[in-house]
């Protein structure tokens, strides 16, 4: 009888375990392939090798780029090295980066781990960079004040609050008014690895201000990336694990009413939204199995998406880029500035497009070119033209 019984709960275990393997690999996305998209007249940025995990570009071109990310489980090609933060001006003909010096007495260079990344610009026009840090596997928001002229960021101040275990991604509506996504619930090591393989959709998002701190939104399953509408009236989040990006109406006491949620078969992961038209561009991870179980022989592919009209019963989805991984590994942002597209990854490099508006063009012909089937001959006749 003991036999049986042992047998009996060995089965129900290897049954659990089966069942949530296939689940842990549906959500991981992971046998998708992407059929390269290429994009014409496009360059790696010079000066970023080790990620570009997130970037945020200001009204008159200038980019600020986090780089250096450590994070548990995923690739770092250089992991000794303390992060950055990179400037780059988009409206030079070839532009590079430049590390913009960080000054304050008391940060902690040493540890510096940047992650997501937002700005505000305050009524005077002083403009305050917000940074998701993870110095020794913890995580604070650093509020910095950019000093242009000087090329350097002026630390102002660490926020922690016990809300903010596990930050990945900010948005801010003040200069210290921020929202935020906790990608995990439980901070040990252990016990979120668990929390992630089973699919605990526990994250959740935060409203922060020096008066009040509280959850806004829950029941994710990884929270990512945060962005706003460019009239401050919704808010976008996405979840990593589920493919979803869900559109949350804003109120004037901060909290946030769920309007509704796209599905996606890729890892979504950073959303920029373009000022003028108010598109979303995410930067997506076609295949999350390697991102977190990096390999070299084969490694993670890259993906980025702009959603048109968000807000319609019929968003529209444009896949701008794809490729798998021989030029870039692990988009995770995509942003655009004046028709030009800076494409960003958690460990690897930055690419970086001045063509995007002929792009966006050639990709319309090319859906109608699919329906005539000549999508071959149309493709290979618009790349030489751009």
């Amino acid at each position: 009888m003991a036999k049986l019984i042992v047998l009996t709960l060995l089965g129900l275990g290897l049954a659990f375990f089966r069942n949530h393997q296939f689940s842990y690999q549906t959500r991981l996305n992971a046998f998708r392939e992407v059929e390269p998209m290429e994009l014409p007249k496009c360059n790696l940025v010079k000066g970023i090798e080790t990620g570009s995990e997130d970037l945020e570009i200001l009204p008159n071109g200038l980019a600020f780029i986090s780089s250096g990310l450590k994070y548990p489980g995923i690739k770092s090609f250089d992991p000794n090295m303390p992060g950055k933060i990179l400037l780059m001006d988009l409206n030079e003909e070839d532009p590079t980066v430049l590390e913009l010096e960080i000054i304050g007495s008391k940060f902690d260079l040493s540890s510096f781990n940047p992650h997501g990344i937002s700005t505000f610009t305050d009524e005077d026009n002083a403009i305050y960079l917000l940074v998701v840090n993870h110095p020794d596997a913890k995580s604070t928001v650093e509020l910095f004040k950019f000093q242009e002229e000087e090329k350097s960021l002026l630390h102002l101040k660490t926020i922690r609050h016990n809300l903010l275990p596990n930050l990945n991604d900010i948005v801010a509506v003040g200069p210290e008014h921020f929202y935020a996504t906790n990608d995990h619930y439980f901070v040990d090591p252990y016990l979120r690895s668990w929390e992630m393989y089973l699919g605990l959709a526990w994250s959740y998002v935060v409203y922060y201000s020096p008066s009040e701190v509280r959850v806004v939104a829950g029941g994710f399953d990884f929270a990512n990336g945060i962005s706003i509408s460019p009239d401050g009236k919704y808010i976008y989040i996405a979840e990593l694990l589920a493919h979803k990006i869900h559109v949350y109406e804003k109120h004037a006491n901060w909290t946030l009413t769920l309007l509704k949620s796209l599905d996606f078969n890729t890892l979504v992961d950073n959303i920029s939204v373009d000022p003028e038209t108010g598109d979303l561009w995410v930067g997506c991870h076609p295949n999350g199995m390697k991102i977190f179980f990096y390999n070299s022989e084969n490694p993670p592919a890259s993906e980025v998406l702009q959603i048109q009209n968000i807000l319609t019963e019929e968003p529209k989805v444009t896949q701008v880029y794809a490729e798998n991984g021989t030029v870039l590994q692990g988009s995770t942002v995509a942003s655009v500035y004046k028709g030009k597209l800076l494409i960003g990854t958690v460990f690897h490099k930055a690419l970086y497009s001045m063509t995007c508006r002929k792009i966006l063009k050639f990709l319309g012909v090319l859906s109608y070119l699919k329906i005539m089937n000549l999508y071959d001959l149309g493709k290979n006749c618009a790349l030489e033209c751009l």
